[in-house]
């Protein structure tokens, strides 16, 4: 390993508390909200297009408020992105390992120069608190950095083993045109983290944001400007999966498809993109992260204290709204009533409201279609359990929701088994250890997950048995590093890709073994 790998550190976190940050963070939110409603026009390499059809992003917040105009795709222009990809990518993967790493650092420091602006963007768009907006824009920030040493790396890879006669190397190719769909709920970060990795490995990109937050897409679309890379290498297109993402899912000349989101439409792009279409010659490669139904395992040898802190921050940090979130705690009978005890009365005292306020522990869902999903389920949720905390909506003009608490929850309910994605907590009883284990494998997911104990013999069981991609002893399951905690899930959490790790750019390339007889 190249000794500059171990040079990386993780971005640190500003603190809000402090009274020059929340006055920065004051300032960054008048700059963007003096720049609301602007109109975001289509860019295919060196062309704009306004085609009239505008999607309104709005503030979770307060709906009536428009982020960004954004001029939609139509598939004539879908098909044009990817030729404009495609045509480019031969020039693009020719370009110099070190040059795209130089462009890749040169965004980082753009978004750390930036980073309250972002962390506002965040807070309006994605109606992220301050402290969840600069994790987003940290996390970002270290895709960027880790990648980029990752890809100095990857252009000198270790020897091979040199037979008598001949000259063996070993290089890793770019694959070519890559379509890139990440998700809202870390709309800059995990769309970071998957361009640059397609970028910096030489492959061009077309990037569909999610309707939800496309002028946050639309932001970093200008850091990669700034930073210098070609306007050819990437493309960002807004538009709806009907009318545009499977077309470029399906088209022949696209190489391989990046995607974070849900288990149905992650299953529905791998079923398209593996069949081949007319004039395709390549099979497509996936990579997609895909969701979880996480738990969190309270032992009666717990520090329940530290139980308790650690599933309130893994079950409503972002309002749930992370895949990573802790949805499922189970807990050992020997200590059920008294986690229960501690737990409910911090989740009613978490402060819901507008996440501009730095007093707000939580913020609104996402949108009114995913506000009435998740009432729906906590009403579901009310006849399969028993009620605890909250239960409702919250006052406001958002898509506020409570914080909400089912206890006496079976693995066979709805709410034990299905990804809610929004601040609802099962908690459920397990008899001892070993049925801890039990009930938390019992689920389609295995993204992540975690054990509160402070006994060595289940710490090790755990480690063999627990299946998830993504296991925490005696911390919450949220909160991965880069670096630290490759991320990525076993089942149907997704292709166990393990971001932020130092395997994550193979993911970008194919191998290409050359051997040459020598005198």
């Amino acid at each position: 390993m190249p000794a500059n790998l171990w040079e990386f550190r993780n971005e640190p976190y500003a603190d809000f508390s402090e009274p020059r940050n929340a006055e920065a963070a004051r300032a960054a939110l008048a700059l963007v909200r003096s720049k609301l409603g602007a109109e975001y026009r289509l860019r295919i390499g060196d062309n704009s297009y306004s085609t009239g059809d505008l999607l309104s992003s709005l503030n979770p917040s307060k709906p009536s408020e428009i982020v960004g105009l954004h001029h939609k795709a139509t598939a004539e222009l879908a098909n044009q992105a990817i030729a404009t990809a495609d045509a480019f990518f031969a020039e693009w993967a020719k370009t110099p390992a070190p040059t795209r790493v130089e462009m890749l650092r040169r965004a980082a420091a753009i978004l750390r120069r930036r980073k309250f602006e972002f962390d506002a963007w965040l807070v309006v768009e994605a109606g992220k608190t301050w402290p969840e907006a600069e994790a987003d824009v940290s996390e970002a920030i270290d895709f960027c950095e880790y990648y980029a040493l990752q890809m100095l790396k990857l252009a000198e890879p270790d020897p091979l083993v040199q037979l008598p006669g001949e000259q063996a190397v070993l290089r890793y190719l770019p694959l070519g045109v890559g379509v890139i769909i990440p998700p809202w709920n870390f709309p800059l970060a995990i769309l970071v983290g998957m361009a640059t990795a397609a970028l910096v490995t030489g492959n061009t990109v077309v990037i569909k944001p999610s309707s939800d937050t496309p002028t946050i897409a639309a932001k970093f679309a200008e850091v990669l400007k700034e930073a210098g890379f070609p306007d050819a290498s990437y493309t960002l297109l807004v538009g709806s999966g009907s009318a545009v993402g499977d077309l470029i899912v399906t088209h022949p000349r696209t190489r391989f498809v990046s995607f974070t989101g849900s288990r149905e439409v992650g299953l529905r792009i791998n079923e398209l993109a593996a069949k081949p279409q007319k004039g395709q010659v390549w099979i497509k490669r996936v990579v997609a992260e895909m969701g979880g139904k996480d738990a969190i395992i309270v032992d009666e040898e717990a520090d329940l204290d530290e139980a308790v802190q650690g599933v309130l921050w893994s079950a409503f940090g972002y309002q749930g709204q992370k895949c990573s979130a802790c949805s499922r705690a189970i807990v050992s009978s020997k200590v059920y009533d008294r986690f229960l005890e501690k737990l409910v009365p911090k989740v009613e005292a978490l402060a819901v409201g507008p996440p501009e306020d730095l007093a707000n522990y939580m913020g609104p869902v996402i949108n009114e279609r995913s506000r009435k999903s998740i009432l729906n389920y906590i009403e579901n949720g009310k006849k399969e359990g028993r009620l605890v905390a909250g239960g409702s909506a919250a006052a406001g003009d958002g898509y506020f929701i409570r914080p909400t608490v089912i206890a006496d929850v079976g693995p066979e309910a709805r709410l034990f088994q299905e990804e809610i994605f929004g601040p609802v907590l099962a908690v459920s009883k397990a008899r001892d250890f070993e049925h801890a284990l039990e009930l938390a494998n019992n689920s389609e997911y295995g993204l992540t997950g975690a054990v509160y104990t402070q006994n060595p013999a289940k710490v090790n069981e755990a480690a063999e048995r627990f299946f998830v991609g993504n296991l925490y002893i005696n911390r919450k399951c949220t909160g991965a590093m880069v670096g630290a905690h490759p991320f990525g899930g076993f089942n149907m959490s997704g292709t166990d890709s393990k971001a932020g790790g130092p395997d994550y750019l193979l993911q970008f390339v194919q191998a290409k073994s050359i051997a040459e007889k020598i005198a």
